[in-house]
């Protein structure tokens, strides 16, 4: 299917061809024909398929289409609750993308910053809105927004709004919308919180599921390395000095061991910068800038700093330490592969964390490979987990060298040459068939 067979604005395929888009992804395909009519929508879908689009080009059409695009005095038409900032900001920059040719203003709102050129831009007026909890609830306490005249409202991310303690604001923006208005709700996951909000808020919703969480894109070529806790700093300086990486996005569990590493890595020679929480609004920019740019090549990252950042051929991720919660894993590698290109994923294992490996392991349903050809290889064998139905229930013990009683296979032989883990994969220019 192209764009063109969607019935859009002219303005709007305009601006999709003038960004090189021509097909839409599977969740966009699905989506927008059911929120042009004006259906409420429940979207499952993880990060990297296209889901911005797939309720910006339609809110941005519906727009034109009933209320044309005066000049003149506007209201607050298009709701978009986001829970981070630089998600609020890159839904921000797709809609001026995708409404280059219209006379439609968008603006973001977000906490971190001073409020007063937000406020600013919202006395100006706007049409779409996009915004974090806090901050909106913080403007529209202080009369400073006016959501009596919304028509559309997304609530994006919905899982992560859980995760982050925003619900009950949610609810409490829900309560100054109108009742009749078109919602949308978009969730990598469908925990049962996010079930029963779904269930409040939309009214007989058509549903879209693209690439459940628990499956991994085919073109993300995952590797695990066992390493000790001690060596993780000196394996990853390790890969970077001897791989072929155009641009790695490094996962840390904590905003204080993401600091630990980029430390090490400059150390090392290895320019990076961290971004997380305590970071600065105008420093995690920056960081994403330079990322973009190719000024850095490495960019570390806790889970709630990353989700949303879209960073285009990116070429691999490396899960510094693994995530504690399975779908992470799955949000983590999909950030590389997309679009059909391929990726590549490195795990690294420690013996603290062998129980999330098979939690991971059980639910994307495959074993993810062992790199056993790296210097820093682990001197505890994981433990095999109890069978399961005849299959096992994981990776056995690796075999004990008799000698020495160390293991020597499995991810914990000896190391051998350093050797390039990967054949020397990079990036590579991607073909735009989506967004």
């Amino acid at each position: 299917m192209q764009f063109s067979q969607l019935q859009l604005n002219p303005s709007i395929l305009k601006a999709l061809a003038a960004a090189g888009y021509e097909q839409p992804t599977p969740i966009q395909e699905q989506s927008i024909p059911y929120i042009l009519e004006k259906r409420d929508l429940l979207g499952t879908a993880q990060t990297g398929t296209g889901k911005t689009a797939a309720f910006a080009v339609p809110i941005l059409d519906l727009l034109c289409r009933e209320h044309g695009q005066s000049t003149g005095s506007r209201h607050i038409r298009a709701l978009v609750l986001s829970p981070t900032r630089e998600l609020a900001i890159q839904i921000k920059e797709s809609f001026d993308q995708y409404s280059r040719f219209l006379h439609l203003r968008n603006t973001v709102i977000f906490g971190g910053v001073s409020q007063i050129p937000q406020v600013s831009r919202l006395r100006e007026g706007v049409d779409i809105l996009v915004a974090t909890p806090g901050r909106l609830l913080d403007l529209m306490n202080q009369r400073h927004v006016d959501l009596s005249h919304v028509s559309y409202f997304v609530l994006d991310e919905a899982d992560r709004m859980l995760d982050m303690g925003f619900i009950h604001d949610v609810h409490k923006v829900v309560e100054k919308l109108p009742q009749n208005r078109q919602t949308l709700l978009f969730s990598a996951t469908m925990p049962p919180d996010i079930a029963r909000l779904a269930d409040k808020l939309l009214k007989n919703p058509a549903q879209v599921s693209v690439a459940p969480v628990s499956s991994t894109a085919e073109t993300v070529e995952q590797k695990l390395f066992y390493v000790d806790k001690k060596n993780k700093k000196h394996l990853l300086v390790h890969l970077l000095k001897t791989a072929d990486m155009e641009s790695v996005l490094v996962f840390s569990r904590t905003k204080h061991g993401a600091n630990k590493i980029v430390e090490h890595l400059e150390k090392a020679g290895i320019p990076s910068k961290a971004i997380h929480g305590n970071k600065s609004q105008s420093a995690r920019q920056q960081a994403l800038r330079e990322f973009k740019s190719r000024k850095i090549h490495v960019l570390v990252a806790t889970d709630i700093a990353a989700r949303g950042i879209d960073v285009t051929e990116l070429s691999h991720v490396i899960n510094y330490d693994l995530p504690n919660e399975p779908e992470t894993y799955v949000h983590r590698i999909g950030r590389t592969g997309r679009a059909g290109q391929s990726g590549m994923a490195f795990s690294f294992c420690d013996e603290e964390e062998h129980d999330y490996l098979r939690t991971i392991e059980r639910l994307i349903g495959k074993h993810i490979p062992v790199e056993n050809d790296h210097p820093y290889p682990a001197t505890m064998a994981p433990t095999a987990p109890p069978k399961q139905g005849g299959h096992g229930g994981g990776r056995r013990p690796a075999p004990r060298n008799p000698r020495t009683g160390n293991a020597h296979s499995g991810g914990y032989r000896p190391a051998g040459r350093p050797g390039n883990p990967h054949g020397g994969r990079g990036g590579s220019v991607r073909q735009r068939t989506g967004i």
